[in-house]
Protein backbone atom coordinates (compact mmCIF):
# COMPACT_ATOMS: atom_id res chain seq x y z
CA UNK A 1 0.00 0.00 0.00
CA UNK A 2 1.42 3.50 -0.87
CA UNK A 3 1.63 5.62 2.42
CA UNK A 4 0.39 8.57 1.69
CA UNK A 5 1.89 12.33 3.50
CA UNK A 6 -0.26 13.89 5.79
CA UNK A 7 0.03 17.94 6.57
CA UNK A 8 2.76 18.53 9.14
CA UNK A 9 5.17 15.31 7.48
CA UNK A 10 8.65 16.69 5.85
CA UNK A 11 8.71 17.15 2.08
CA UNK A 12 11.07 14.34 0.79
CA UNK A 13 13.90 16.10 -0.79
CA UNK A 14 14.33 15.45 -4.65
CA UNK A 15 17.01 16.63 -7.08
CA UNK A 16 15.72 15.65 -10.89
CA UNK A 17 16.30 16.82 -14.31
CA UNK A 18 13.97 19.43 -15.90
CA UNK A 19 12.49 20.48 -18.94
CA UNK A 20 15.42 22.69 -20.07
CA UNK A 21 18.38 20.22 -19.07
CA UNK A 22 18.80 22.14 -15.70
CA UNK A 23 18.34 20.02 -12.28
CA UNK A 24 15.90 21.26 -9.53
CA UNK A 25 15.89 20.32 -6.03
CA UNK A 26 13.45 21.17 -2.99
CA UNK A 27 16.40 22.65 -1.56
CA UNK A 28 16.62 25.24 -3.78
CA UNK A 29 13.10 26.64 -3.15
CA UNK A 30 13.51 26.58 0.56
CA UNK A 31 12.10 29.69 2.15
CA UNK A 32 9.59 29.76 -0.57
CA UNK A 33 6.07 28.23 -0.69
CA UNK A 34 5.55 25.44 -3.05
CA UNK A 35 2.93 23.71 -5.42
CA UNK A 36 4.04 20.25 -5.86
CA UNK A 37 1.91 18.90 -8.08
CA UNK A 38 2.35 15.28 -9.60
CA UNK A 39 0.43 14.21 -13.12
CA UNK A 40 0.47 11.32 -15.10
CA UNK A 41 1.40 12.26 -18.59
CA UNK A 42 2.67 15.18 -20.46
CA UNK A 43 0.73 15.93 -23.75
CA UNK A 44 -2.47 13.97 -23.03
CA UNK A 45 -5.29 15.81 -22.71
CA UNK A 46 -6.03 15.82 -18.60
CA UNK A 47 -2.55 16.85 -17.98
CA UNK A 48 -2.89 19.25 -20.76
CA UNK A 49 -5.54 21.05 -19.00
CA UNK A 50 -4.08 20.91 -15.58
CA UNK A 51 -0.86 22.32 -16.91
CA UNK A 52 -2.97 25.33 -18.50
CA UNK A 53 -4.85 25.97 -15.98
CA UNK A 54 -1.50 26.29 -13.43
CA UNK A 55 -0.03 28.39 -16.46
CA UNK A 56 -3.38 30.76 -16.87
CA UNK A 57 -3.32 31.07 -12.63
CA UNK A 58 0.25 31.63 -12.04
CA UNK A 59 0.62 35.49 -11.22
CA UNK A 60 -2.00 35.06 -9.17
CA UNK A 61 -0.46 32.18 -7.39
CA UNK A 62 3.12 34.00 -7.70
CA UNK A 63 1.63 37.26 -6.21
CA UNK A 64 0.71 34.96 -2.99
CA UNK A 65 4.07 33.78 -2.61
CA UNK A 66 3.83 30.60 -4.29
CA UNK A 67 6.17 28.67 -6.96
CA UNK A 68 4.47 26.26 -9.00
CA UNK A 69 6.36 22.60 -10.24
CA UNK A 70 4.94 19.94 -12.07
CA UNK A 71 6.24 15.95 -11.52
CA UNK A 72 5.74 13.17 -13.70
CA UNK A 73 7.78 10.21 -15.16
CA UNK A 74 8.02 11.27 -18.50
CA UNK A 75 11.97 11.97 -19.97
CA UNK A 76 12.99 15.58 -19.88
CA UNK A 77 12.96 15.27 -23.75
CA UNK A 78 9.09 14.85 -23.81
CA UNK A 79 8.61 17.68 -21.32
CA UNK A 80 10.50 19.88 -23.07
CA UNK A 81 7.99 19.63 -25.62
CA UNK A 82 5.71 19.81 -23.03
CA UNK A 83 6.37 23.30 -22.26
CA UNK A 84 6.95 24.24 -25.66
CA UNK A 85 3.67 23.77 -27.30
CA UNK A 86 1.70 24.82 -24.54
CA UNK A 87 4.29 27.42 -23.49
CA UNK A 88 4.13 26.39 -20.06
CA UNK A 89 6.05 28.90 -17.53
CA UNK A 90 7.28 26.89 -14.50
CA UNK A 91 9.47 23.98 -14.13
CA UNK A 92 8.23 20.25 -14.98
CA UNK A 93 10.92 18.02 -13.42
CA UNK A 94 11.53 14.27 -14.67
CA UNK A 95 11.16 11.17 -12.41
CA UNK A 96 11.37 8.63 -14.98
CA UNK A 97 12.90 6.28 -11.81
CA UNK A 98 9.34 7.33 -9.98
CA UNK A 99 10.89 7.47 -6.34
CA UNK A 100 10.04 10.86 -5.73
CA UNK A 101 6.50 10.08 -6.69
CA UNK A 102 6.65 6.93 -5.03
CA UNK A 103 8.26 8.81 -1.85
CA UNK A 104 5.31 11.44 -1.95
CA UNK A 105 2.56 8.41 -2.61
CA UNK A 106 1.88 9.73 -5.51
CA UNK A 107 3.05 6.30 -7.51
CA UNK A 108 1.17 3.27 -6.85
CA UNK A 109 -2.04 1.20 -7.29
CA UNK A 110 -4.78 3.48 -8.69
CA UNK A 111 -8.33 2.74 -10.69
CA UNK A 112 -8.43 3.53 -14.23
CA UNK A 113 -11.34 2.59 -16.13
CA UNK A 114 -12.81 0.28 -13.52
CA UNK A 115 -9.18 -1.72 -13.14
CA UNK A 116 -6.33 -1.75 -10.88
CA UNK A 117 -3.22 -0.68 -12.21
CA UNK A 118 0.08 0.53 -11.21
CA UNK A 119 0.43 4.31 -12.14
CA UNK A 120 1.00 7.98 -11.19
CA UNK A 121 -1.82 8.90 -8.85
CA UNK A 122 -3.02 12.42 -9.81
CA UNK A 123 -1.82 14.80 -6.54
CA UNK A 124 -1.23 18.14 -5.51
CA UNK A 125 0.88 19.20 -2.21
CA UNK A 126 1.37 22.14 -1.19
CA UNK A 127 5.19 22.57 0.97
CA UNK A 128 5.50 25.09 3.50
CA UNK A 129 8.89 27.67 3.46
CA UNK A 130 10.17 25.08 6.30
CA UNK A 131 9.74 22.29 3.60
CA UNK A 132 6.78 20.87 5.47
CA UNK A 133 3.66 19.50 3.70
CA UNK A 134 0.81 21.79 4.30
CA UNK A 135 -1.70 20.14 2.02
CA UNK A 136 -1.68 16.83 0.09
CA UNK A 137 -4.31 15.94 -2.06
CA UNK A 138 -4.56 12.11 -4.25
CA UNK A 139 -6.95 11.57 -6.58
CA UNK A 140 -7.64 15.42 -7.92
CA UNK A 141 -9.60 15.93 -11.10
CA UNK A 142 -7.34 17.63 -13.84
CA UNK A 143 -10.55 19.67 -14.88
CA UNK A 144 -11.31 22.37 -12.24
CA UNK A 145 -8.45 21.14 -9.81
CA UNK A 146 -6.64 24.94 -10.04
CA UNK A 147 -9.43 26.62 -9.44
CA UNK A 148 -10.24 24.35 -5.90
CA UNK A 149 -6.72 24.15 -4.56
CA UNK A 150 -6.73 28.23 -4.87
CA UNK A 151 -10.30 28.61 -2.89
CA UNK A 152 -8.27 26.04 -0.46
CA UNK A 153 -5.91 28.47 -0.22
CA UNK A 154 -8.31 31.18 0.61
CA UNK A 155 -6.71 33.05 -2.81
CA UNK A 156 -10.02 33.49 -4.74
Amino acid sequence: MTTRLQPGDTAPDFDLPTADGDRLALSDLKGAKVILYAYPAAMTPGCTKQACDFRDSLASLQAAGYRVVGISPDKPEKLAKFVERDALTFPLVSDVDKNVLTAYGAFGEKKSYGRLIQGVIRSTFVIDPDGKIEVAQYNVRATGHVAKLRRDLGLD
